[in-house]
């Protein structure tokens, strides 16, 4: 599946419908060039899980629990990791087949460790149709 985006609300407001829908156990992978928006989708996934304390990309720390939502909410930023190893010492198996939602990004990174099951989702821009332009897709 595809979507066009044409603003952040947008994209904010796709990462909300997909967050409502969400279901324990789910993984999902999300790439794209920096400032995409891909913070912006997470939390719109968060608000779509009911949690409403403030979102961000957790680069430095590589990964941020909210738990005050319908389902535990698991945000990795793996930009940092430098090999799939060093999430071993995460525990990230744990947040990968627990009862949360997970959302990865940078999942390029840690493709060997990534579970097959998991929902890809890539944003990138198309400056010949604006600046503010995103094609989701949805795999």
């Amino acid at each position: 599946m595809t979507v066009d985006s044409f603003s952040a609300q947008d994209t904010f407001a796709l990462g909300q419908q997909i967050g409502e829908a969400a279901v324990p156990g789910e993984v999902y992978t999300l790439t794209g060039d920096l400032g995409v928006g891909k913070t912006v989708f997470t939390q719109g996934v968060a608000k779509g899980l009911g949690i409403k304390e403030a979102v961000n990309s957790p680069t430095f720390t590589i990964l941020q629990v909210y738990e005050e939502g319908r389902l535990p909410f698991y945000h990795f930023d793996v930009y940092r990791i430098g090999c799939a190893e060093e999430m071993d010492e995460i525990g990230y198996e744990d947040y990968f087949y627990g009862d949360g939602v997970c959302f990865i990004e940078w999942a390029n990174l840690i493709e060997e460790i990534l579970p097959k099951n998991c929902r890809k989702i890539t944003i990138s821009k198309d400056l010949s149709k604006g600046l503010d332009y995103r094609k989701i897709t949805i795999g």
